[in-house]
């Protein structure tokens, strides 16, 4: 990020209190929601994602110890706060995808796999939308929705909405954002080993700076989370369904050429 005007500066730090905004009110979205906004500004994917990747880090790994202790705290036992069983069925089926992601072994153009995903996504976002959240009548469906999130989210960072939409499916409403975030450690704990031996410049020195920003939106997230949770269903799947219409907009319209 050298070389930039103070502006621009600026524009970073308030896009990732963005980022840290929608990852901790809805537990996913924090970097396609991004991503995308931190391009126009500087066009270095490779700068952002690893900072991306070590704030989600951080972030989940936060949230879900603070949903684990506040269970503990309210003395119910036996509750978790992560839908463990789903979460091991749903990475057998995504950690094969994620790694080929990760080695780019697939020669699928780039753009034709983000139509296709942003598609799929709005065909799920709108029926959150419209209160009636799709259900797959065929399990092999979703494993095949699951194959794609993770290896997008092996070659980038952006795979959650498609694996959210499959989740949201089969994780219960109070378990769906801490669930998520265990996923989402572990996908991007993969990511990082990648960027490691790749010798990639994890930009260290500008996590000085970015992670009060995020902090700053996670704050933020956090009441418009449990606000999201004191509501009815109907509102929350609203309100995902709606961000998931965002986020394929923003992807598809972003995408160059």
């Amino acid at each position: 990020m050298a070389d930039l005007d103070w502006y621009q500066y600026l524009l970073i730090g308030l896009i990732f209190a963005w980022s840290g905004f929608v990852r901790t009110s809805l537990g996913f979205g924090g970097a396609v929601l991004a991503l995308p906004f931190l391009l126009l500004v500087s066009n270095e994917p490779l700068v952002f994602l690893p900072i991306i990747a070590v704030q989600l880090l951080i972030f989940s790994s936060w949230i879900a110890w603070q949903g684990h202790r506040e269970i503990k705290a309210e003395g119910r036992q036996g509750e978790s706060n992560i839908d463990w069983a789903y979460l091991i069925d749903a990475l057998k089926i995504m950690i094969v995808p994620k790694l080929i992601g990760v080695v780019g072994l697939l020669t699928l153009p780039a753009r034709t796999m983000t139509t296709i995903i942003f598609v799929i996504v709005l065909v799920y976002a709108v029926s959150y939308v419209l209160n009636r959240p799709f259900r797959s009548q065929n399990k092999y469906v979703d494993y095949v929705l699951l194959g794609l999130g993770g290896y997008v989210s092996g070659t980038s960072l952006i795979g959650a909405p498609l694996i959210v939409a499959v989740f949201a499916s089969h994780v219960a409403k109070h378990q769906l954002r801490d669930t998520l975030f265990v996923l989402w450690f572990i996908l991007v704990v993969i990511k990082m080993v990648s960027f490691i031996i790749a010798g990639v410049d994890l930009q260290l020195e500008h996590h000085l700076w970015l992670l009060p920003c995020a902090f700053v939106g996670h704050l933020l997230g956090e009441r418009v989370h449990r606000y999201m949770m004191a509501g009815n269903t109907a509102l929350f799947f609203r309100v995902l369904g709606g961000v998931l219409i965002a986020v394929s907009l923003v992807g598809l319209v972003s995408q160059p050429g």
